[in-house]
């Protein structure tokens, strides 16, 4: 036959499907809809093109507020994610899209400086319910990041925003965030999400476990040495050199990190495969309703990457300067949080005229705002409301 027609990809039966997806929040004219795009993809091309989503490049991921160019950011962690996410996804013949737009929107509900920014912002609203940054992620994308006339957020279909909501498994008590969102579009919050949810989590484990070997090198945190006190690394370290006995040190590094990356993904699709055979999936019903996670690790990677897990806790995450650079990011966002707690004016003009006037809304709305600044938005209002320059947040 003449042409330049591919064959379309193999769908699996459990896979989710675009042309059924149950909808969007807002009825939309899609008389508007620009190119032949699937209801995922645009999901996809909205979360790219948010300020949300650009304001990753500026978030903590390992280090904060790093000033050296090599360092992986929010942005660049997505981005690693949804490259393994897409590979996993089209081996098991899932959509590729879906899984894609989750591992790209995952972490968008991130405050600065990371977990030591959420910590502080968990504090700060203790009297209003609290903070977490999976159920902020669905309120950014839902009411905060709003570019269309017709309606609050992005308007995601439904399999993404449930997918964001319950990448890690069913969420039996919603925080007030997601609660409140869930009331507005339910997620069916009790079940399993799709196996596109269930990759793009998996992904980021993936993604950080390794990618953060690579940074704590880089940053001098973490040696060779270091990395050989674990059996499975030194087993493959082993055979890289013996392979390649001429190369530079910093190469063989790369390649050990590319080389777990690839081991770890191999596992969890084997051992996905496996699940999904045994459980008698045959639907995208089945994969919610099958009562446990069928995308993850086999039993002897799992027991390897919890170890990984703790190496990388004690040698990296809890490095003494490490802690002392998030209670210092810590104490930025709390100070941040009751200077315009205490003073709303101090707030930026286009949020000022907008706050709530009663509790636990106007908290909320103070909070809203601190989360999507970037770490260096952070410094910099900090800067002006103290006088002062932070000291020691940046350790690489």
């Amino acid at each position: 036959m003449g042409g330049c027609m591919t064959d379309a990809p193999i769908r699996a039966p459990f896979a989710s499907d675009p042309a059924a997806s149950r909808g969007r929040e807002f009825a939309t004219d899609k008389g508007g809809v620009r190119g032949p795009r699937s209801e995922f993809q645009r999901d996809r091309d909205r979360i790219i093109h948010s300020i949300a989503f650009r304001r990753l490049r500026h978030k903590t991921q390992v280090f904060i507020a790093p000033d050296g160019d090599h360092y992986r950011v929010r942005l660049t962690h997505s981005l690693e994610v949804a490259q393994i996410g897409r590979v996993i996804a089209r081996t098991l013949a899932v959509d590729e899209d879906l899984t894609e737009a989750l591992c790209l929107a995952h972490d968008i509900g991130h405050p600065p400086f990371g977990h030591a920014g959420e910590s502080a912002l968990e504090a700060a609203l203790s009297h209003a319910g609290g903070f977490d940054h999976n159920a902020n992620t669905l309120r950014v994308l839902m009411r905060l990041e709003s570019p269309y006339v017709e309606h609050d957020g992005l308007n995601l279909t439904w399999e993404t925003l449930e997918g964001l909501a319950k990448h890690n498994g069913p969420i039996r008590k919603a925080p007030w965030a997601l609660a409140e969102l869930d009331a507005a579009f339910p997620l069916d919050l009790a079940s399993h999400a799709s196996l596109e949810a269930q990759i793009a989590a998996i992904s980021d484990d993936i993604a950080y476990d390794n990618h953060d070997i690579d940074d704590g090198l880089r940053g001098g945190f973490l040696t060779l040495d270091d990395l050989l006190e674990l059996p499975s690394l030194a087993q493959q370290w082993y055979v890289i050199e013996a392979r390649f006995p001429q190369a530079p040190r910093e190469r063989l590094l790369r390649e050990l990190v590319r080389g777990q990356i690839g081991r770890m993904v191999n596992d969890v699709i084997a051992e996905t495969g496996r699940r999904v055979r045994e459980a008698g999936v045959a639907s995208v019903a089945d994969v919610r309703a099958a009562g446990r996670t069928l995308c993850g690790f086999s039993e002897d990677m799992r027991r390897e990457e919890r170890a990984l897990k703790q190496f990388m806790y004690a040698r990296l995450y809890l490095h003494p300067e490490q802690v002392a650079a998030a209670d210092r990011a810590r104490a930025v966002v709390e100070t941040l949080f009751a200077a315009y707690r205490a003073d709303p004016a101090l707030i930026s003009p286009d949020w000022h005229g907008r706050l709530p006037e009663t509790e636990p809304a106007r908290s909320r709305a103070i909070a809203d705002f601190i989360a999507g600044m970037t770490d260096r938005y952070a410094i910099e209002c900090y800067r002006k409301i103290t006088g002062q320059v932070p000291e020691g947040l940046r350790n690489v």
